[in-house]
């Protein structure tokens, strides 16, 4: 397999939204540059709110003094989307890979995106669906993972952000998140009645996304 089909996975553990902007931007470079392999960046973010291109700070119900008590953090970004909530119990995942030539289609990219979760929830026996008209992954109890994505060059940046535990879910409460259906949002720890550890979800979702996007999947 040639080098373009190669998927450099690195799991970063838990990392402050800026910090992890800023390796995706390096990585968005040397990918780019053809100097680095595709990655898929996995990772752990402290509470933090991101707003997208097509959303505003109209979309936080939370008050500057309450985001401040609660240590949540705000950055506007360039993926698509509005705002949404990364933090503690959930699994983001950045792929930084190079579309060009075959996959040149940015529908298809966030379809194959949802392919991917949609699986892995197979895989943990959660019945997982997309909807029609919106984005991201959704369950008979409400959305389970967000998309939002930033294409350049054919290369991508940001991805999904998969809630598996409980606690990912309390700062919902004070946005109003990009495509969610009435059900509002829930995790995998709700809708299996199991707690599981996020390093769980790793080898699953990986070898699903080797799948979906055809890739080799390689260690560091």
């Amino acid at each position: 397999m040639n080098e373009k089909r190669k998927l450099l996975v690195k799991r970063l553990g838990r990392v402050e939204y800026g910090a992890a902007l800023a390796i995706q931007k390096t990585t968005e470079l040397a990918v780019k540059e053809g100097r680095d392999a595709n990655t898929l960046l996995l990772l752990e973010h402290p509470h933090t709110l991101t707003v997208g291109r097509r959303g505003d700070s109209s979309g936080i119900l939370m008050s500057a003094e309450l985001l401040a008590t609660r240590g949540v953090s705000v950055f506007e970004t360039n993926r698509g989307g509005k705002v949404t909530y990364h933090g503690l119990g959930q699994l983001v995942g950045y792929p930084i890979i190079n579309l060009s030539p075959d996959r040149e289609d940015v529908h298809r990219y966030v379809r194959d995106l949802e392919e991917v979760l949609v699986r892995t929830m197979s895989d943990f026996g959660i019945n997982a669906f997309r909807i029609e008209g919106l984005t991201g992954v959704h369950t008979e109890r409400g959305k389970i993972a967000a998309i939002g994505v930033h294409i350049s060059r054919w290369v991508t940046t940001h991805g999904f952000a998969l809630n598996m535990r409980d606690e990912a879910l309390e700062n919902f409460l004070g946005i109003v998140p990009c495509g969610i259906a009435d059900g509002g949002v829930t995790s995998m720890e709700r809708a299996s009645g199991r707690r599981p550890a996020l390093i769980e979800a790793v080898p699953p979702l990986v070898a699903n996304f080797g799948d979906v996007f055809g890739r080799e999947i390689i260690a560091p």
